[in-house]
């Protein structure tokens, strides 16, 4: 991911070494003996003294980020006042990279004190073998629960509600599109999902593109699969699907998957999208020759600023995903993500661990709003850049108007072999390659084959 505010990227198509690898970390991590912790994960302060001494971070964020920059300068802040202390930052921004070791550590209890994870089945498996501090219990005794967005905290929680993650990061994913391109071809911002087909054939007769679209990281073409699922049924329907409690022939996922063909047999995306990169698809946006670009705040900086082309600037504007007829979730609940949360290890956590958090989660908002970008807490204001359009202190604004049911992204869901197989299956969807009842069915045995892995 370029930036550290994008949240959680896609799993691109795994080699058959890593896949096996993979699978045997997370053998060896159901079945191992050294499993249990040596703290006790609701134990969040823990008696005796604090000893200075270097704690390390597994991260998976890059390392000029807005995050790394301000933790590095609350490390060397918290180091003044505790000569000895130190905080390394074991850096892989590379996801599919990032996983690979972090599993495997994990299989040997090898985690360092903190380390990245999404609220992944694996890692909920950590937290059932107490190997990770509860952070709901963490965050109220440090007096700090109240601060977090109830969003940005959702958004970490497993499927059970349980918190073992800490959020630092908290974005709001729009709709970006151009007033003037949409005028011209006689169409309004979608009311609802059923309006974009519609729009994008509007649109092509006009000669533009109607969706920029980076196929080729494949996790942006699964928002959309989503979409209509969380309007139709909500955040349950993902919950279920990768359970094995629900499939894709269910009424939710049959509706995702007829849209999205729809979509492709409008041509709402761009010829060639599935080898279109991440660049190229918002220089279509920001060239105007592209009518909407969905993608977060993580992008304010160049699509809410000067820096953005002065011949498109003024007529850009952003839409919130659009609801369905009986949907099920509020028109203010949309894809609010937190990026990959931050875990504690309960193993290694002591009396200095939690001193060290203690003052690292009171300063980090501020210094992290300083930068432009959302905090996950409402304890700091974002500072907008003067170079700033007003779409940018908009955009922001909205932050505090979310409701608490997330559009979570599937890849971040799924198990690694299905979603790497339900990516390849949208793009042959979209170009209709295969038709909505092939994908449902390719979809449904590679759930059931994957469901237990």
């Amino acid at each position: 991911m370029p930036t550290t505010a994008r949240p959680r990227t896609m799993r691109p198509a795994r080699s058959t070494a890593f896949v096996a690898l993979v699978a045997a970390a997370a053998l060896a991590l159901s079945g191992c003996a050294g499993g249990s912790s040596a703290t006790d994960p609701t134990d969040v302060d823990p008696k005796g003294d604090i000893v200075p001494r270097e704690i390390s971070w597994l991260l998976s964020r890059p390392a000029d980020g807005g995050v790394i920059t301000a933790m590095e300068q609350i490390a060397d802040e918290y180091a003044k006042d505790h000569p000895g202390f130190s905080l390394n930052l074991i850096t892989t921004p590379d996801r599919p990279s990032y996983i690979q070791k972090y599993e495997t550590l994990a299989a040997a209890n090898k985690l360092p004190e903190l380390f990245d994870t999404d609220a992944t089945p694996f890692a909920q498996k950590l937290a059932k073998q107490g190997r990770m501090v509860d952070v709901d219990l963490l965050l109220e005794d440090l007096g700090l629960a109240d601060s977090y967005r109830e969003a940005a905290l959702n958004y970490q929680r497993f499927d059970d509600g349980s918190l073992y993650m800490v959020p630092f990061e908290f974005q709001l994913e729009f709709f970006w599109y151009n007033r003037s391109l949409l005028e011209d071809a006689g169409v309004t911002v979608p009311a609802t999902l059923d309006d974009f087909p519609a729009m994008c054939k509007a649109l092509r007769a006009k000669g533009v593109t109607p969706i920029a679209l980076d196929g080729q990281d494949q996790w942006p073409l699964e928002r959309y699969m989503a979409y209509y699922p969380f309007r139709m049924a909500g955040p349950e329907y993902i919950q279920d699907l990768k359970a094995g409690k629900a499939s894709f022939s269910d009424p939710a996922g049959k509706a995702a998957a007829e849209w999205l063909y729809d979509l492709g047999q409008a041509g709402c995306f761009q010829e060639g999208f599935s080898s279109t990169g991440y660049a190229d698809a918002q220089a279509l946006f920001t060239s105007g020759k592209a009518a909407v670009y969905n993608i977060g705040t993580w992008e304010l900086s160049n699509l809410a600023t000067d820096a953005l082309d002065p011949g498109v600037r003024d007529a850009v504007g952003t839409f919130t995903l659009p609801t369905i007829d009986g949907a099920v979730t509020a028109d203010n609940e949309y894809v609010t993500p937190s990026g990959i949360g931050m875990a504690v290890n309960a193993k290694t956590y002591d009396p200095l661990v939690r001193d060290f958090l203690a003052f690292a989660l009171e300063r980090y908002p501020e210094l992290y709003a300083a930068t432009g970008a959302l905090s996950p807490t409402t304890s700091a204001q974002t500072t907008v850049p003067t170079n700033a359009t007003e779409l940018y202190a908009s955009s922001v604004a909205q932050a505090d108007g979310v409701g608490p049911a997330i559009a979570m992204p599937w890849d971040t869901q799924l198990d690694p072999a299905t979603n790497t197989r339900l990516q390849q299956e949208l793009t042959l969807l979209v170009q209709g390659d295969i038709t909505p009842d092939e994908f449902i069915k390719t979809m449904d045995a590679a759930l059931t084959e994957n469901v237990d892995d």
